[in-house]
């Protein structure tokens, strides 16, 4: 089942230059993308597609099944697990386990609504699962950058939805909090096989090892898509970023460097 469906898409906002030129590509329940491309490349403008906060200037996106837009799938946000780059605030004083169950994606009538005990169970779970079962009672602005990511992570995983999308989960971290927190995805991908994930970067070693595919972009257009054997190379890393580049994979992990 396609979860996630571009069919020649081209974003040009305003008539100006496009930031996604003839975009097709499909995600399948239960695989783990990666979209790679240097700055500019209209990684951002893919997810905005995909969430219809840009409206595309040719083809169609299809979210479960549903074209972004249509009565079913006016807003995509809310079925998608979102995780974006920036610091989320919160009120002084929630804990992790608080900012889990403040609900994304919900709909006004829920707004205000008491979390039930099976919600605040799923809540801890998911927690424990990520690392942060030690931090459960401590206030959220405490906690480390790498410790937050983990904890909005166990909030976009809440609802159980299809599909968890990272735009560049890793930015700002040290190589500790980064260890964890690609850890932490492998745990969710073992533990919910069926989730599909979408992770943005700019950088390989910031993917997890259960990557299964990659989309390569570069200047809006695609440079290579689908399974990571063929598109995570040095052949095609090298036509995307425009540099030399040679590839490595170590312990299940891949890395990059000037030929």
């Amino acid at each position: 089942m396609a979860v996630i469906e571009l069919e020649g898409v081209t974003v040009a906002p305003n008539g100006g230059p496009p930031r996604l030129r003839d975009v097709s590509w499909t995600v399948r329940a239960g695989e783990h993308w990666a979209v790679l491309g240097p700055n500019g490349a209209g990684k951002t403008t893919l997810l905005d597609a995909v969430a219809g906060r840009a409206p595309v200037t040719g083809g169609r996106v299809a979210v479960l099944g549903h074209e972004v837009g249509s009565p079913p799938m006016r807003d995509p946000r809310r079925h998608l697990g979102a995780l974006a780059t920036g610091r989320a605030t919160f009120a002084r004083g929630m804990t992790p386990v608080d900012v889990a169950l403040n609900r994304v994606g919900i709909s006004a009538a829920e707004q205000g609504r008491r979390a039930v005990p099976e919600e605040r169970e799923r809540a801890v779970q998911l927690l424990r699962l990520l690392g942060c079962g030690a931090l459960l009672e401590r206030r959220f602005q405490d906690l480390s950058h790498g410790e937050r990511q983990r904890a909005l992570i166990a909030r976009a995983l809440l609802r159980r939805p299809p599909v968890l999308v990272l735009d560049e989960p890793a930015v700002g971290l040290d190589i500790g909090g980064r260890e964890t927190l690609l850890d932490a995805l492998a745990a969710v991908a073992r533990e919910q096989p069926g989730l599909t994930t979408v992770t943005v970067t700019h950088h390989l070693e910031e993917l997890p090892p259960s990557t299964t595919h990659a989309l390569l972009l570069r200047e809006g257009g695609v440079v290579a898509v689908g399974d990571v054997r063929e598109t995570i190379t040095g052949e095609a890393l090298t036509r995307c970023f425009g540099l030399p580049l040679a590839v490595e994979r170590a312990r299940g992990r891949w890395f990059a460097q000037l030929d």
